[in-house]
């Protein structure tokens, strides 16, 4: 595609060096070690990094445009931009035909409940007799591609290529993933969205973001009139308020279960296997098996319930794809059972996540409920205490470990949380080495007891000082129920 007809797509641009301007780009990098013979290059700026020292680099391996913020001393014409990121999801779009208009896309933000919102909205609509396409946590996935996804949302260039090419096979829906780092670097600038979810706020990312007021804001951006033309929210979060009032009079459908709202649910019964409830959007009801515990995993299934009949599926349809879902990987998982003690993996690394599957175990729990636990590395350091009182507050046990200490040293990290933890309870043991404080949690448990291994899921690595080391919680569960029942 001609640069000329890239930079139209910028409503504000300062052209710079005229020469070529009409020079066929081939492809898009924002790494100079990536770019290639004819490529558009972004300096893109960050907290701490200035892709502006990288364009003659850039230039050497190929680049003849760039994108900037600030006018450089190099004989290739300059994109001059306010903001180059947001630049490069336009660009994106444009150079990859603007893919996301010939799809229905439908985002998911929101601090808890992403990744299992988008894998029940997905089993709804292929039960519909839809071709979709799922982007997020676990990964991305469309007819038999299955690709691994190191970040919750794609980078745009990425996230363009992937829609282009989800176009090409077929794909009717995409449901993804939006994270707040995501919004707040223009990531979805330009995606054509169906519908946007909002599931909850609570405390998260604030080594990144100032602030929880920030940190909401950045949430804000996906449901702006003009990104966002059908938003469906949690009633029951306090930052829905904040949400329906930015909206006004936008079309805008309410899920929850404390007020009558658009859906509601009414849940009928709760074991360690599942939630039997009545979902009822506006006048139609239908019963649901969910092969789910826990009353968070209820509003995941309202979400993506409000989204699927907004956009047309009978309720029939959703309750019946709702009562075939047999769970999400590391999502509040079953991982295994040990002389009559159950083990649950989940990606708990928040202090409301935590809270809600501890809850969501103590309500079936005849014995013990322990916790296994730690805080990443390098991460929002201010919940570390506070995750420690939440265990502490719910469970009876901890064991408080290691997960993902990057570039810190793991004994900071748990001296942390155990500040917090120790405000309510002495009842925990440290034992930094994971495979280890599993190997312990496992044999303590007795009949009618419960682990819970929190924090990293299905993830399959340990990270440490910029090293991922092969890592799965389920594997070492699995390895140490076998050891014990010997």
């Amino acid at each position: 595609m001609r640069l000329s007809k890239l930079a139209s797509r910028l409503k504000e641009v300062k052209i710079i060096c005229r020469e070529d301007w009409e020079r066929e780009i081939v492809s898009l990098s924002c790494y100079s070690q990536e770019t290639e013979k004819s490529s558009l290059f972004f300096c893109l700026t960050g907290k701490g990094k200035d892709g502006h020292a990288y364009a003659k680099e850039a230039i050497k391996r190929g680049a003849v445009a760039l994108v900037v913020e600030r006018e450089l001393p190099v004989k290739v014409p300059q994109l001059l931009v306010k903001n180059a990121r947001e630049a490069m999801s336009f660009i994106a779009c444009a150079f990859y035909g603007d893919p996301s208009r010939d799809l229905k896309v439908i985002g998911v933000t929101g601090t808890n409940g992403k990744t299992t919102t988008v894998h029940m909205i997905s089993e709804i609509l292929k039960k519909a007799g839809k071709h979709v396409g799922m982007i997020g946590t676990l990964g991305i996935s469309y007819g038999n591609v299955r690709l691994p996804n190191d970040l919750t949302t794609p980078d745009p260039i990425f996230l363009q290529r992937t829609f282009a090419q989800m176009r090409e096979s077929g794909i009717e829906y995409v449901a993804m993933e939006v994270s707040a780092h995501a919004l707040y670097y223009y990531k979805v600038a330009g995606v054509y969205f169906t519908a946007c979810i909002f599931t909850n706020l609570t405390q998260d990312h604030l080594d990144f973001f100032e602030n929880m007021s920030d940190y909401a804001n950045a949430k804000k951006r996906l449901f702006t009139r003009d990104i966002c033309p059908l938003a469906i929210v949690n009633g029951d979060d306090d930052f829905s308020k904040e949400l329906l009032v930015a909206r006004n009079s936008a079309k805008t459908l309410v899920y929850g279960m404390k007020e009558k709202y658009d859906a509601f649910a009414e849940i009928k019964s709760e074991s360690l296997t599942g939630t039997e409830f009545v979902l009822q959007f506006l006048d139609e009801r239908r019963r649901v098996s969910l092969s789910m515990t826990g009353r968070h995993n209820v509003y995941n299934a309202l979400a993506a319930c409000t989204c699927a009949q907004a956009i047309g599926i009978p309720l029939r349809t959703v309750a019946w794809a709702l009562c075939e879902i047999n769970g999400v990987n590391g999502r509040l998982e079953k991982a295994g059972e040990v002389r009559g003690a159950h083990i649950f993996v989940d990606f708990a690394h928040t202090p409301d996540g935590l809270e809600k599957s501890l809850s969501a175990l103590k309500k079936h729990c005849k014995g013990r409920l322990y916790c296994l636990f730690g805080c990443g590395g390098n991460r929002d350091k201010s919940k570390r205490a506070v995750m420690g009182e939440t265990v502490a507050t719910n469970a009876d046990f901890a064991i408080l470990t290691s997960d993902n200490p990057r570039f810190e040293d793991p004994l900071d990290i748990l001296s942390e949380i155990e500040n917090g933890y120790k405000r309510i309870s002495r009842k925990y043991v440290v034992v930094p080495n994971r495979e280890e404080a599993i190997a312990y949690a496992v044999e303590k448990l007795k009949r009618g007891d419960i682990l819970l291994v929190a924090g990293k899921g299905g993830e399959e690595y340990q990270e440490i000082m910029g090293i991922k080391y092969p890592f799965k919680d389920n594997d070492i569960i699995k390895s140490c129920i076998r050891e014990k029942q010997r």
